[in-house]
């Protein structure tokens, strides 16, 4: 399967610890994860935040007044996906931590999710449709060398 196109805007917003959580995202590694992801060519803005600004934008948008690990937000599927994706660092820092996982590891699975959702994967609408897509992303983390997060 060829890897569709891809153009993408990588920030970084003021985040504690910064240097570590960039050495993580290497561009080109993040444009891998999520190219594996795709099923069609996308203009996509990743964007990494700190606590203050994800718990802001996850109770703005969803009504949940807490910074959580992702978040998508979905512009259009067809004919190209565009989306922006706010990953909180703190979070992901303390996920992987708990998880025993590496930093880039939990990235690269939080990534392919987001793009999965920014694509109309959603895990949260049926039991069946939340196991299609953690099917999907075992997939695609093993095709990059990722063990199974949910192992």
């Amino acid at each position: 399967m060829a890897l569709k196109k891809l153009s993408l805007s990588l920030q970084f917003g003021d985040i504690k610890d910064a240097k570590r959580h960039r050495a993580a995202l290497p561009r080109h590694s993040v444009a891998r994860w999520i190219r594996h992801a795709l099923e069609s060519d996308a203009e996509l803005t990743v964007r990494i935040v700190d606590a203050e600004e994800g718990q802001a934008l996850n109770r703005g948008y969803r009504q949940k007044d807490y910074a959580t690990n992702v978040l998508t937000f979905d512009y259009t599927q067809a004919p190209l996906v565009t989306a922006d994706l706010v990953l909180c660092a703190p979070v992901i820092s303390k996920e992987a931590r708990e998880n025993r996982k590496t930093l880039q590891a939990h990235y690269a699975h939080l990534l392919v999710h987001g793009t999965l959702h920014a694509q109309g994967w959603d895990h949260e609408t049926s039991v069946k449709d939340a196991d299609a897509m953690e099917a999907r992303e075992i997939e695609i983390l093993a095709g990059l060398g990722i063990k199974n997060p949910y192992a």
